[in-house]
């Protein structure tokens, strides 16, 4: 049961390791694009090219998937960014239970956006926690995790891409211990924190605080959403990219010191350097084009 690529990819190592699939349970097609085409999920994408039997119920609700269930009979339900809460009925079901592979190392950053939050918030490493379902939002006991370096200029999606593979090793090993009859599972415990959803007030950037600060959101929200800052004339200028310089320059929180083919912005403490922006209106670019096009000035300020 899955929607995104983060899904997908697990599907396809499962379905290659010679694993019986005895069906894939999906979302609801999604219109996309200008002409809002119906647009199937990553997951039936690739279950349609390989063959399997696909599932979009529009609810799990009273019972309204337990007929499939009982037709496909599972012996185990493995769970990857589906999108939908499993009622108990289905975590249920199966022989085994539902294993759940989420992109965090658990008790830390249950729920929406691990992966933004973990980078957000300067971790050095992550992972995959593969653990057993129940009712609660990722609080079932832990069977195994994964885990992943993030370096320091690592960004959402390097971490993600790491964080892929790792799933899908780890439900591997899940399913391994599973038929040597080996599995065993570990209670997260009290202490834990929640990666709550990316809002739009997350992504504006805030150069009163650490460069350190700054530069780690600036990477947990790229390529998507992206934080973005406010030019002299009021216009959104997203960032994609940036470093942390390594020479101190004088200058208020958010005052623009330098223009060298990058725009170097003075933090708390230090400066960010803007590698590469999105203007509004506009494309994404370098930010030497971005300065070339006289859009902005050493002196000015970015709130």
């Amino acid at each position: 049961m899955g929607t995104p690529e983060f899904a997908k990819e697990s599907l396809r190592a499962i379905y290659e390791s010679g694993e019986e699939i005895v069906g894939v349970v999906t979302t609801q097609d999604k219109p996309k694009g200008r002409g809002m085409v119906l647009t199937p999920s990553d997951v039936k994408k690739y279950a349609c090219e390989v063959g399997l039997p696909v599932y979009q119920p529009l609810t799990l609700k009273d019972g309204a998937f337990l007929d499939t269930l009982k037709e496909l009979n599972p012996e185990l339900i493995i769970v990857v960014a589906y999108g939908k809460i499993l009622p108990k009925y289905v975590l249920d079901f199966p022989k085994y239970g539902c294993i759940n592979a989420h992109a965090s190392i658990l008790p830390k950053y249950r729920g929406a956006a691990p992966i933004q939050r973990a980078i957000i918030d300067g971790d050095l490493e992550t992972g995959v926690s593969v653990m057993k379902m129940d009712v609660g939002l990722d609080t079932g006991d832990v069977m195994l995790i994964e885990k992943v370096s993030i370096l320091e200029n690592d960004n959402f999606e390097d971490v993600h891409d790491k964080l892929v593979v790792a799933g899908a090793k780890g439900l591997l090993k899940a399913i391994e211990l599973f038929k040597k009859g080996e599995e065993a599972f570990t209670p997260q415990g009290e202490e834990f924190t929640y990666a709550d959803k990316i809002t739009k007030s997350d992504c504006v950037i805030d150069f009163n605080c650490s460069v350190k600060d700054v530069h780690n959101k600036i990477r947990g929200l790229s390529p998507i959403p992206l934080s973005f800052t406010k030019t002299p004339d009021g216009k959104i200028l997203k960032i994609t990219r940036a470093h942390i310089c390594d020479k101190d320059i004088k200058g208020e929180a958010g005052q623009v010191v330098l223009l060298d083919g990058g725009i170097y912005v003075k933090c708390l403490d230090g400066v960010i350097v803007l590698d590469e922006v999105i203007p509004e209106g506009k494309s994404r670019m370098g930010a030497a084009a971005y300065i070339n096009g006289r859009k902005i000035s050493v002196g000015d300020m970015l709130k």
